[in-house]
């Protein structure tokens, strides 16, 4: 059972939801991201997604595009990602590490050299935006082997029949998008989130997680209602983006705490 799993078993028990907070690696300075990393998990996170900055972010709104653009900056890609994550695991080796990005970085260096590198450093999942499951046979299989989840977006336009064959691939858990856009674009629509995520539960009983559209407390409370775990991205880079360098962490902690506590208060296991 993979870390990942393994966590949301353990939150069930509990009748608790996982919060999956989402930061750019190096954003706003590689010096941060670490300690950033640390301070998401002493405040309420379950599990970390970390982007790996890219120059093309399509999925992605305004406010993480920035975050990619200061990172390129700072020289981040693939390499420094992993030198964060390696970092980050020194003290902790129990959260586990989701890392998002885009397919071209990693073809670049090659999917074999991806993942014998990802290994090497404890990553448990990954989502890549832009891998079609009609092409991803050959990365995912790769990504079993090494006991690594592949995570993949559902969105409201997915039809029943893509459905079930990204199931066919999918591990850890299914990432529903709640929204039509890029992130942190607009505000969700939980009636039709419901139904989405209730059709998804009638071909698979992975856990369901959402995002793209979780920009406060409210929405963090309603969607923790209906699936497994709430991903928050944009409002927490754009609190890191807000910030300056000696309020940064304390007030990324007192929003995932905000956030946190409302999904507990949310959580009611079905």
């Amino acid at each position: 059972m993979s870390k990942i799993q393994a966590t949301f078993k353990a939150l069930k028990n509990n009748k608790e939801k996982a919060l999956i907070p989402f930061i750019t690696a190096g954003d706003p300075h590689p010096d941060k991201t670490v300690e950033i990393m640390h301070a998401l998990v002493e405040s309420g996170a379950d599990m970390i997604e970390l982007g790996i900055p890219f120059s093309d972010p399509m999925a992605d709104g305004p406010v993480i595009q920035r975050a990619s653009e200061r990172a390129l900056k700072n020289n981040g890609g693939i390499s420094k990602t992993i030198k964060l994550a390696a970092e980050f695991r020194v003290t902790n080796k129990t959260t586990p590490l989701i890392l998002m990005g885009y397919a071209n970085p990693i073809e670049a260096i090659g999917i074999d050299n991806f993942i014998s590198l990802i290994k090497e450093v404890d990553i448990d999942g990954v989502i890549t935006v832009d891998y079609p499951p009609e092409e991803s046979e050959l990365f995912v299989n790769k990504l079993k082997e090494n006991n690594i989840d592949s995570i993949f977006l559902i969105s409201p336009t997915t039809e029943d029949k893509r459905i079930e064959l990204i199931i066919n691939q999918a591990t850890g858990f299914l990432y529903y998008v709640s929204l039509k856009g890029v992130t942190g674009s607009a505000n969700i629509d939980i009636n039709q989130v419901t139904k989405k995520v209730l059709n998804i539960k009638e071909f698979s009983d992975l856990p369901i997680a959402v995002g793209f559209g979780v920009r406060d407390a409210k929405t963090a409370n309603e969607v923790a209602l209906i699936s497994d775990a709430v991903v928050v991205g944009s409002k927490i880079v754009q609190e890191i983006e807000n910030s300056n360098e000696d309020d940064l962490i304390d007030n990324v902690k007192n929003l995932m705490l905000e956030l946190k506590n409302s999904i507990n208060d949310g959580a009611i296991i079905k």
